[in-house]
């Protein structure tokens, strides 16, 4: 039986960020826990899952702080790392509302425009070819009120933007003509910092995901 490689590419609610008061420092969710380990779980054997998740990563901007973030800098090699591939999911965005950036919401679209048209556009690794995969793109829920000085300054505004990002990524993906998932149908950021999931946010959004993956492949 041949796998489907799927691709998930993502920040910190990828990674698997463990949610703290404090907001930093902290550690991990175990594979089984993360939303990606919970999305391999239940397609089971037939798929393979490719984690590509970063905390902080953008869109496509040059984070001042760290020059690693820029998602759209980084995804053609992983594309061509991980060839072949059946599916990728893109969801990111909620970096791209911190508040030094100044990013309208549409513009956090326009990131992920790019993102997609790389996906598309691909053509295989280094020396090979592959068809380009399919896209999913999935809108992060939006965040809620944290607890921390710091976190409510750094995305200032932010959650008035990401409660943008659903509708916008639904058009963007019927414009594009690929696939859309809504994470914020299913869970919102229930994290105790307004910002990341919980071990039950993750298993209901790895169970939706896992639904829509066998939509798109039935």
């Amino acid at each position: 039986m041949t796998q489907k490689r799927i691709m998930c590419f993502g920040d910190s609610l990828t990674w698997g960020w463990i949610p703290v008061v404090e907001g930093v420092p902290t550690t991990r969710y175990a594979k089984d826990i993360r939303w990606t380990g919970v999305l391999q779980n239940e397609l089971g054997d037939g798929y393979e899952i490719v984690e590509e998740g970063l905390s902080a990563r953008t869109t496509n901007l040059d984070d001042p702080i760290d020059p690693r973030l820029d998602g759209s800098a980084y995804l053609p090699a992983a594309l061509a790392s991980q060839f072949p591939l059946d599916l990728v999911i893109i969801m990111l965005g909620t970096n791209d509302t911190k508040a030094y950036f100044h990013r309208p919401a549409f513009d956090i679209s326009a990131g992920m425009t790019k993102l997609v048209g790389q996906v598309l556009g691909s053509t295989g690794g280094v020396g090979t070819t592959y068809p380009a995969p399919q896209v999913l793109i999935m809108a992060p829920p939006p965040l809620t009120p944290m607890p921390n000085p710091y976190f409510q300054s750094l995305f200032g505004g932010g959650a008035e933007k990401s409660s943008e990002l659903g509708k916008l990524y639904g058009d963007l993906a019927d414009f594009m003509k690929v696939h859309f998932l809504n994470a914020s149908d299913f869970i919102s950021t229930d994290g105790v910092d307004g910002i990341h999931f919980t071990p039950e946010n993750n298993r209901d959004l790895g169970r939706a995901v896992a639904t829509k993956v066998a939509e798109i492949f039935a």
